[in-house]
């Protein structure tokens, strides 16, 4: 394939940019988490649109769904079992073409979203009242959407980088131990709502854990504090000699009551103690990274074939992996890709590279390529989107 002229800058240094070497941190917010809820509602609405669309129309049109608010339920815990009062809220806002008046947001909303709480939640869809809040968008902004290549509906940048660090694995690896069938086989009590924090300051490393306990699996606050005990051990387990785990930190150790403990009927603080937004937990590849370069543009809910609040964040992420994958000699990157409203979205207005690795233009040369790869390949990554195939929470 003929190459385009590409506004693309790649500065080596063989010494690491990372700003403070002696103490990091990072979260990874759970799948139960009320901030994920929201990202995991959105994206399903998101995916499920683009088929209609194309079902409906032949083509995907326009449109976001990313402005979305869980607003919590009420609840009563209770050691051995309590109830559910009231409902928690989730409200799915956005701008969406509609043609004819031929989509019925409220019922897309509500078929998206129940699938999504029953693939994803041991809670029940039953907790949550599902609403649309959908309407139709601007009509410049509705021509970026056509034949062949989409045009960028955002002038904004999306910002990508690998490898990531030990104390970034740990987070993730954490986090997959808490989410997995396996603890909940063991540990039932454990529910989905849960957070991870990581810190390293030189090298020790502190995890600490918000954990809601399921109050029909523990009987009283002596059972609370063996579950947590036990939980705390298996998570030690899977870290360096020497880490330290922290879980509900909050909870007071001569609890007698439901209200000095971290105790929830369903599992999700959801339920009562939180709300949630999109955009506000973990980005594109599940981490919060306040050490790394990082976009603040919430990816789920937004148009997979033309947003690059999506599109950039991942792709940059894929740059940077793809680089430290194919080209031995760097040993870090940091990728940022800056888009133009209505250009094409394989035409970034700029690509900024920093990497790390010793200074010599081959490792340049490789790198530019592997850019212009990845910039051909958008086609094959929106239908990644599409297909979930690539998380974006």
């Amino acid at each position: 394939m003929s190459r385009r002229q590409r506004n693309i800058l790649v500065r080596v240094d063989a010494a690491s940019r990372r700003q403070d070497t002696d103490a990091e941190m990072c979260e990874h917010k759970g799948i139960g988490h009320p901030d994920t809820i929201a990202d995991g509602v959105c994206e399903a609405v998101a995916c499920d649109l683009v088929r209609l669309y194309q079902r409906e129309f032949g083509t995907v049109l326009h449109f976001n769904v990313d402005k979305g608010l869980l607003v919590g339920g009420r609840s009563e815990p209770r050691f051995g079992g309590g109830r559910v009062r009231t409902q928690a809220k989730m409200i799915v806002c956005g701008r969406a073409s509609n043609p004819g008046e031929k989509v019925d947001f409220r019922v897309l909303v509500a078929e998206s979203g129940r699938r999504w709480i029953e693939e994803n939640l041991h809670a029940g869809v039953d907790l949550f009242d599902l609403q649309a809040e959908i309407r139709e968008g601007s009509a410049g902004l509705r021509r970026v959407l056509g034949t062949g290549m989409a045009c960028a509906n955002d002038t904004s940048f999306g910002v990508g980088f690998a490898p990531v660090s030990e104390l970034e694995q740990s987070v993730l690896e954490l986090a997959n131990t808490l989410k997995s069938a396996a603890l909940r086989e063991r540990m039932p009590a454990a529910g989905d709502d849960f957070k991870v924090m990581g810190l390293r300051q030189g090298a020790h490393r502190t995890f600490t854990i918000a954990l809601a306990l399921i109050d029909r699996f523990v009987g009283n606050p002596t059972r609370y504090f063996e579950i947590k005990d036990s939980i705390r051990e298996l998570l030690r387990s899977k870290l360096q000699r020497g880490d330290a785990v922290r879980i509900n930190q909050l909870d007071d150790p001569q609890a007698r009551d439901e209200a000095g403990v971290y105790l929830t009927v369903t599992g999700l603080s959801a339920e009562m103690g939180d709300d949630g937004q999109v955009g506000r937990g973990n980005r594109v590849n599940g981490l919060i990274t306040p050490d790394r370069p990082m976009s603040l543009e919430a990816a789920a809910g937004k148009n997979p074939y033309s947003h690059v609040g999506k599109i950039y964040n991942v792709l940059a992420h894929r740059m940077a992996h793809a680089i430290c994958a194919r080209v031995p000699e760097v040993k870090e990157a940091n990728v940022r890709l800056l888009s133009t409203i209505g250009q094409p979205l394989d035409e970034p207005h700029a690509i900024i590279v920093d990497i790390v690795a010793s200074r010599n233009n081959t490792v340049r040369g490789l790198v530019v390529t592997i850019l212009e790869e990845e910039l051909d390949a958008i086609p094959d990554l929106v239908t990644g989107l599409v297909e979930g195939r690539f998380p974006v929470y």
